[in-house]
């Protein structure tokens, strides 16, 4: 099946559905596609997130899944978007887009550099959107903020498991040459990410009378993450290639 006929799916209208499309784009990309690796990593961080969302105590579980779920969409939006065209894309995801079929990126670097798009400039939109669509103000949610920091501890296993298992092979390697991989693994936090995803959610949140000024905050915001996106995907050059990188299953 191609991508685009499984990002059809979308938009999905649950975790279970958006877990699906997620394993679709897994089986269906090959290897040398950067965005299979980012993927896997969002499609861990989804399972990890809906088994919690069922079996923990969360003071508002609607609000969790509905977040899950507009912020699964946008990542399929933003790829069905871009895929034929990075350039229809949002910037933030133009440097995955545009580096997913090129030599000398590790799959740690596509892996983060889709979650710098995915959480720093689709994380607020989401939240803006869960808000508008259940109630409630971001600036005076206390509770479900609460639920939104417990899930940081959760995505940050998944994220090491998978930098562990993305970067088996090159360790010794990355010791004598270092360059952008490391650089890329070192300057990536989770948590301050999405500190950061919830503050511009309440930014955006605090201009909706203001759709101009609005607008334009969000556009800055969506070429800056591209920036930082460009830091994160550049290649390590011929002396890694494509060669010791492991397989990951």
């Amino acid at each position: 099946m191609s991508l685009d006929k499984i990002l059809e799916r979308a938009p999905v209208r649950s975790i279970e559905e958006a877990i699906a499309v997620m394993m679709a784009i897994d089986q269906t990309l090959p290897d040398s596609d950067g965005v299979k690796w980012f993927n896997r990593l969002y499609l861990r961080v989804t399972v990890s997130v809906g088994k919690a969302v069922g079996t923990t105590q969360f003071h508002d579980t609607a609000f969790l899944t509905e977040l899950d779920l507009v912020f699964a969409n946008l990542y399929f939006s933003a790829l069905a978007d871009g895929s034929a065209d990075s350039r229809r894309a949002p910037s933030a995801w133009r440097p995955l887009l545009d580096a997913r079929h090129q030599p000398g990126i590790a799959r740690i670097q596509f892996a983060l550099a889709g979650m710098n798009a995915h959480i720093n400039r689709d994380l607020p939109d989401g939240i803006v959107r869960s808000f508008v669509t259940l109630g409630g103000d971001p600036l005076d949610a206390d509770l479900r903020e609460r639920d939104f920091n417990s899930v940081n501890d959760l995505l940050e296993r998944v994220e090491q498991e998978v930098k562990t298992e993305f970067t088996t092979g090159l360790v010794g390697v990355l010791d004598r040459v270092g360059g952008p991989v490391d650089d890329a693994v070192a300057m990536w936090n989770v948590r301050v990410a999405r500190s950061a995803a919830w503050t511009n959610g309440q930014v955006l949140w605090g201009l909706r009378g203001l759709p101009p000024l609005r607008d334009r905050f969000f556009s800055r915001l969506d070429g800056m993450v591209g920036l930082t996106g460009r830091g994160l995907v550049q290649a390590r050059g011929a002396v890694l290639g494509r060669s010791p990188l492991p397989h990951a299953h």
